[in-house]
């Protein structure tokens, strides 16, 4: 195939100054009405059909497309019986040669509110300040949706051809995306030859470059229980006697993870780091050297006049971006069972319950981590304790294919273009489950991984935000990349 020729430099900055006029006139202000509206995806809000928040957002946002009156697009809420609603549109090509198509995918749907958010923001009350807008969903990922339309129309609006281009919205993705695999083989017939996906639900190592993301890690998620009474008794009484659900539970764990180390023990749960994306690593890493670990938020106090801070696992830059990237790892994210302190009494708890996140280096079968992992914690009990394992949502990872030579160069191009600056490839640590399911669709695809989840946008956790100057660039740059499909 056959690139084609690279916009020129008026060309270019007609497109950035057209694309940050749409975001500074009018996505900014729809996207605080996207925040304002608590649409919590399904894992966290099982009443979400009662509740029509995800209705409401996917209807706000289809009016809005619909409102843009984009030459050649069609759209449609489709909704198939019992699942969450997907918006799919569809602009016909204009102007290109290219017979492939490219599909352009983002989810409206929500984390849980979280708390620690700084006294004055939350998660549904946005505010826009020094260029970042906080918020819970804005970044992760309510404005893909619109940053996909401005980049059509930026093209549009200076005459510069583009491929045929489909849309596909997603409400479950924070659920693991577990309706989107009926709705790609609902919708197959009409996603066409897809030669380019566009995935704008990740991360940037930082704000000075474009980054694409070249892996992604899979997910295990799931509640471990411990039951060893029927009801709560005297600790005076029973202690010593009964063992603590809480000491069971980390006898279980342990046959999980070295709890010193942090490294999962079973040998199925590793994988290989492949060569190429240890070179891309390496880059990575030259690139953000420390910062990979000093963006976190710290908890530090002081100690003797001078201020300790805690500390991360690794402090070499390569090892700690492998670790986040391709080592699996434990985390637990909830529990239930516990009073909280102000009502905690001498009372022997009769089970403990643990949320579990499993996250899977990117080459693991996730269906086969699940089955491992349930019997790997439930058998041969401690005290034959009753201990349980329900998973609660699963998915692979991603390793990205080989790089097109018409691709490396539009995404080399455009960077330099829009940030002054080479691109850039990063693993990413969180899960994605639509990549997986569309390069076993459409293997040839080149995949363009990418988003505005920077250093200390804190997607999931409190005070996260969008960082606008950023995502106006990384909207041009998407333009740029998609009208060089061949």
């Amino acid at each position: 195939m056959t690139a084609r020729p690279p916009f020129t430099a008026a060309q270019s900055a007609q497109i950035l100054s057209d694309v940050s006029a749409r975001w500074d006139g009018d996505i900014v202000a729809r996207l605080q009405d996207y925040i304002r509206i608590p649409a919590k995806s399904p894992m966290f809000d099982a009443q979400w059909q009662t509740s029509g928040h995800l209705d409401t957002v996917v209807r706000l946002t289809a009016q809005w497309i619909e409102a843009q009156k984009v030459p050649g697009l069609q759209l449609e809420v489709v909704r198939l019986p019992g699942r969450t609603p997907v918006l799919f549109f569809e602009v016909a090509a204009s102007q290109h040669h290219s017979t492939q198509t490219v599909l352009m995918y983002g989810h409206l749907d929500k984390q849980p509110e979280f708390d620690g958010w700084r006294n004055d923001l939350g998660p549904w009350t946005p505010k826009y300040e020094d260029g970042k807008l906080y918020g819970r969903g804005g970044a992760d990922d309510g404005y893909a949706a619109y940053a996909a339309i401005a980049a059509i129309q930026a093209l549009q609006a200076q005459g510069l051809g583009h491929p045929r281009i489909v849309g596909l919205i997603e409400t479950c993705e924070e659920s693991g995306s577990f309706d989107l695999g009926a709705y790609i083989d609902a919708l197959r017939p009409r996603l066409g030859d897809v030669g380019l996906v566009v995935c704008l639900d990740s991360g940037a190592g930082n704000y000075d470059q474009l980054w694409l993301t070249n892996s992604l890690r899979g997910m295990v998620s799931g509640v471990l229980r411990v039951d060893i009474l029927t009801e709560g008794v005297h600790s005076g009484d029973a202690s010593g006697l009964v063992p603590s659900s809480f000491r069971i539970m980390r006898q279980v764990l342990d046959r999980l993870e070295d709890s010193t180390t942090g490294r999962l023990l079973p040998a199925s749960f590793h994988c290989e780091v492949p060569t190429e994306r240890l070179s891309q690593a390496r880059a990575a890493a030259s690139i953000l050297g420390d910062e990979l670990y000093k963006r976190f938020p710290w908890a530090h106090y002081d100690c003797g006049g001078s201020t300790a801070f805690a500390l991360p696992t690794t402090t070499d830059p390569l090892e700690a971006l492998l670790k986040r990237t391709w080592q699996p790892t434990l985390s637990v994210t909830g529990v239930e069972g516990m009073p909280d302190l102000t009502n905690a009494g001498n009372v022997l708890r009769p089970y403990t319950a643990f949320k579990l996140s499993l996250r899977l280096p990117p080459l693991m079968d996730a269906a086969s981590a699940v089955q491992e992992l349930k019997t790997l914690l439930e058998d041969n009990a401690p005290y034959q304790a009753k201990v349980t394992f329900e998973a609660k949502s699963h998915a692979t990872g991603w390793n990205a294919p080989s790089s097109a030579d018409w691709f490396e160069a539009a995404v080399q191009s455009a960077s330099q273009t829009y940030y002054g600056a080479a691109a850039a490839y990063i693993g990413q640590g969180g899960t994605i489950p639509l990549m997986n399911m569309l390069s076993q669709a459409f293997p040839t695809a080149q995949m363009m991984v990418c988003g505005v989840l920077g250093p200390k946008s804190n997607a999931h956790g409190p005070n996260e935000f969008l960082h606008v100057p950023y995502a106006r660039r990384l909207t041009a740059a998407v333009a740029q990349v998609m009208s060089q499909l061949p």
